[in-house]
This record gives C-alpha cells, structure tokens and sequence, in this order.
C-alpha cells in the first residue's frame, strides 16, 4: 500500500508540474526538498509527460491544422539555422577566441580595437563613395596623364586627376538627362562629410560611455567572479576543439580575475622611493624632450618639402624621391621613437603591467598628436597660403604618402620589432627570451593612422578605402606575429579597462583635434581658385549659405530655413542642448550609482 501511495503521489506532482508554464515549473523543482539526483529524475518525466500530451494533442488535430504547422516547423528551423550561418561569419570571431584562449584579455584588446577602427573605415568608404565618388565618376572627364607605377607610392601624376583627391570634383550640378533631376556636388560632398563625422560622434560618445559605465563605474554587474566559474559554460558547444579552446580561455579569464585580486603591495624605503622618484623624473624629461626634438625636426622639414614642391625639377625622379622624404622621417620617427618609450618603461619597474602600459600609451599620444598636431599647422597656415594651383589636393597628396608609409613601417615593425627579437631571444642571448607584444606602441600606431584617415577624409574621400584594405593585412600580420613570435605575458592580469581607455584617447585628443581641423577648413580657409566642388568661393561654408538663400524663394522649404536660422545658427540652442546633455549625464551617474549600491546590498544580504 504504502508503494502505491508512493507512487500515486508521483504521478501526481508530475501531472501537476507539467501543467504549470515553464518558469513556474522550474521555480517548483528549484524549490523542492530534494537531491539534485531526484530533481533531474522529477524534471526527466515532466519532459516525457508533456512531449507525451502533446504526440496526444497532435493526433487530435486536423490534416489542414498539420499542413500549417510542419511549414512553420520549417521556417523556424530556417531560422535558426540562418542565424547560426551569420554569427558565424562574425569578422575574425574564432581568431579573436584563440587570441583571448592563448595570450588574455590584454592582447585580444588590441584586436577588437582593431576590428572596431577597421568598421569606421568600411562605413566611411561605403557612404563615400555612394554619394560623392559615383556621381562624379558620371560626370568625369578622361585622363590624358600616364601611369608609371611610382604614383602607388606617391599618390601624385595620374592619380591627381582621378576621384582620390578633393581637386578633380567638379563645381557643378549633375544631371544624367537633359533638363531632368540634378545633383548638387558641393552640397553632396559637405553633407556626406559633415553627417559622416557627426555619426562617428554620436558612435564613438555611446561607445565610450557604454564601456567606461560597464569597466570603471560597475565594473561587478558584468564580471562576475562565481558566476563566470559556474554559470557560463555554453552546453551547446560540443566540438572537441571548441570545447578545449573554451576551457582555455575559462582558465585564462579566472587566472587574470585571480591575479587582480591577488596584487601585492610592495612596501618601500625612503631611500628606494626617492631613487623610484628620481628615475621617472629623469624618464619623463627624457621622452618629453625627445617628442620636442621630433616636432621641431618635423616642421622644418615640411618647411622644405613645400619649398620642394613649388620649385621646378628637372628631374622627375628626384621629385618623386622628395615627395617621400616628409613620410619616411616622420614614420620613422614614429617607429623607433615608441621603442625608446618602451625601454624607459622597464627601466622605472612599474608594480603592475597595466600601469606600465598606461604609461607609455600616455608618452606615445604625447609624441604622435604633436607630430600630428604639428603637420596640421603646415597644411592650414603654410600649405594654404602657397603660391600652389589647388592646395586641398596637395594636402591630400600628404596625408596620402604619410598614411601608406606608416603601414610599411608597421609591417617592418612586426618583422625587426617581433621576428627579430625572437630570434636573439632564443638564439644569441637566450637569458631575453621571446618578446611580449607591444600593447601601448601598437595601439597608438592604429590611433595615429585613424586620425590621418579621419583628416584625409575632407580632402581625399576615398582614403577610408586604402586604410581599409591597410588594417585588414595589419590584423593578419599581426596574428602571425603574434602567434609565431611572441609568448603571452608573464604576469597574467586582466584588462577589461583597457579597451575603454583606448576609446577615450580615440575620442579625445584624436577625434577631437580632428573635428577642430575641420571646422578651421570649412569655415575659415578660402578654397583654391582653379579646382575642387567649393572654387570661387569665399569658404566651403559659403555653399550652404547660399543654399539657404535660394530656399527662401520657396515656399515649400521655408521650414529647413527656420530650422537653419533658429537651431543650427543660434548659439542659445546649443547652450540648452549642451545643458541638457549634462542634467541626463548627471541623472544618469545617479541611476548607475543607485544600481550599484542595491547590488553591493544585495550582494552583502546574500553573504549574510
């Protein structure tokens, strides 16, 4: 009897668990008094009992019902499966998860940094070259220069009368058919710009505050120590390969977690302290003096190489080789200068990798957004000014060479920065060992670049096309170099701040300084007299202001008017717009706060 009873009572709670929905059954099983082993058998015939009514359920249905179901059945297997088809095509997903499995979170940052800049490219080029490139290649006249193969290199001769230089667009309005449809290319060629740069604002100001609220202001919502040990572990993958390159990069993460954690504070004598002190002293004056030198060495040189340019040559190799000189000093500058930096971050033995790394990227943007800052000033102070026939291209001619040039250089580096090094490490001097891979330099090689595309975009439109094609070689290189090369860090620790950090220093001083270069172009510069969509007049600017005027004629368009001279124009508006971006910035600090003080409660009721 008592068996029976047993076994009734069973039936029942089965039959009562398969009709709840499927978190009340769950929360009902969690909830039971039982052992795990019990639970899983209770679960096991709620499962048999269900699939069992609904084969029941099934033969009661009509052959019309049937015959609907089995193709929504389809589709959704479809579904899935495309869905499965397209995260798999994920750009570089499995190499980015060897990456992480093998040297960390520190390296695979560089990567997704990497992966991220590469995205910006692709969407610059794609809007590019719809809506400024194609209407102009309608609308092209043909070129009588000849290709001789160094213009690859110095991006002059025939490539000046081509699309890749702000010169050879056309003034005028393009219109396919007679008295049909125009294009206006000045209009074009601002806006897609202009709307390029304020989507990128808008991006990079989401990005970067989505980063920094989820690593710096709450950083235990997403990281969860016990929850990524126990609760993570995806039960689909079944692939051996796939299973031991999760179990990697598992032990990977947890080994950084534990390193974090686990930071020792060393405690130093008065004597080590000053000596501590005196050495970072003397480094900072050293690589502060050394990016000085760099600078000056930089402008007088493009002093000279604009000299180069408005004077004749008799030789037209010789100009081709001076066109390059620019280039190649300041991408040497910017290669070998990086090292010495890195050199002086040993010397000074930081406690911490992270604070090392932070050190040297810091001195890196020192170096590079004053070369930068410094070419610049040439372009719009000295270049502008010349005696040359259309400036804009002369620049983009610059900003051409400096930006191929680098990705030479970068590739070098990988081979006498990576391969080299290994091989005195594991054959001349075997005490050095194989190399670590160079966070900070190789971040700040990619921020330098992007700032030039982004610069470049105004007076080459298609160079986020050539920078495109640059970073995709520059990741696999770097793979290989990595992979063959170097070894992961010896002091394993975790780096989830690090991409927030590389996208601050993207934002500011990169895209900041950028946007300020630009805004110098378009509303002060006066635009060359004989070539580009904005000769004859006073700035590039000027092409929407008379478009505006032209709108007043209509009526239809009185409200882009009103909008252009109540909002666009009004300094009050951006007054108020800038203070309300503050008050929810603020209300949203708040919310973040309170979110993190209920979860360090909850967290502590749960100790409890």
């Amino acid at each position: 009897i008592w068996i029976c009873h047993g076994f009734y009572a069973d039936e029942k709670l089965v039959g009562n668990l398969a009709n709840m929905s499927t978190s009340e059954r769950i929360k009902a099983i969690q909830k039971m008094p039982e052992t795990m082993k019990k639970k899983r058998e209770i679960r096991n015939k709620v499962f048999k009992e269900i699939t069992k009514k609904s084969r029941n359920r099934n033969t009661q249905l009509s052959c019309c019902t049937q015959c609907l179901l089995r193709p929504a059945v389809l589709f959704r297997q479809f579904g899935n499966s495309l869905s499965e088809f397209f995260h798999g095509l994920h750009l570089w997903h499995k190499t980015l998860k060897i990456i992480g499995a093998e040297f960390g979170t520190s390296v695979l940052s560089y990567f997704i940094f990497l992966k991220w800049l590469l995205t910006f490219n692709i969407f610059s080029f794609l809007i590019n070259f719809s809506f400024i490139t194609i209407p102009q290649l309608i609308a092209a006249e043909p070129n009588n220069l000849s290709f001789t193969g160094l213009e690859l290199f110095t991006g002059a001769g025939y490539f000046q009368q081509t699309v890749l230089y702000y010169g050879f667009y056309t003034n005028a309005t393009i219109s396919v058919v007679e008295n049909g449809p125009s294009y206006n290319m000045q209009l074009a060629y601002i806006f897609t710009v202009g709307i390029y740069f304020v989507i990128c604002f808008l991006t990079l100001s989401f990005s970067t505050g989505k980063s920094f609220c989820r690593n710096f202001i709450n950083p235990q919502e997403y990281s969860g120590n016990a929850s990524k040990l126990l609760c993570t572990w995806d039960f689909n993958i079944t692939n051996e390969k796939a299973v031991k390159l999760k179990q990697k990069n598992f032990s990977t993460q947890i080994k950084e977690d534990l390193a974090e954690l686990n930071q020792e504070v060393l405690n130093f004598s008065v004597t080590q302290r000053v000596v501590r002190m005196v050495i970072h002293l003397v480094s900072w004056v050293a690589s502060l003096g050394t990016a000085v030198a760099a600078c000056a060495g930089v402008y007088f040189l493009s002093i000279n190489n604009l000299e180069l340019f408005v004077k004749e040559h008799k030789n037209d190799l010789e100009s081709q080789a001076a066109m390059l000189v620019l280039p190649i000093v300041t991408s040497l500058l910017n290669a070998s200068i990086p090292f010495f930096y890195s050199w002086l971050g040993h010397l000074e033995r930081f406690q911490t990798p992270v604070h090392r790394i932070y050190v040297t990227v810091t001195r890196n943007i020192i170096l590079k957004i004053s070369i930068v800052g410094i070419l610049c000033y040439y372009w719009l102070n000295i270049v502008a000014a010349s005696e040359s026939q259309c400036w804009e291209t002369l620049v983009g001619q610059d900003i051409y060479r400096l930006v191929l040039v680098d990705f030479i250089f970068c590739l070098l580096g990988s081979f006498f920065g990576e391969f080299l090094r290994r091989m005195i490490g594991t054959t001349v001097c075997r005490s050095l060992g194989m190399p670590e891979f160079d966070i900070g330099r190789n971040v700040l090689d990619l921020i330098y670049a992007q700032t030039l595309t982004w610069i470049g975009i105004l007076f080459s439109p298609l160079l986020p096309g050539i920078q495109m094609i640059s970073f995709s070689v520059v990741f696999y290189v770097k793979k290989v170099s990595l992979m063959m090369n170097c070894q992961p860090p010896r002091k394993v620790w975790r780096t989830a701040q690090m991409t927030t950090s590389f996208m601050i220093l993207l934002f500011f001083p990169s895209f900041i300084g950028v946007l300020s270069v630009i805004g110098v172009t378009v509303w002060r510069l006066k635009p060359s007299e004989e070539c580009g969509p904005f000769r004859g007049l006073s700035s590039m600017y000027a092409a929407v202001s008379e478009w505006i005027k032209m709108l007043e004629n209509y009526t239809a368009s009185k409200w882009v008017v009103w909008i252009y001279r109540n909002l666009i124009t009004s300094a009050l508006f951006f007054f108020i717009l800038c203070v309300l971006v503050l008050i929810l910035t603020y209300l949203y600090w708040q919310i973040i706060q309170g979110r993190k003080t209920m979860t360090k409660l909850l967290y502590k009721q749960i100790s409890n």
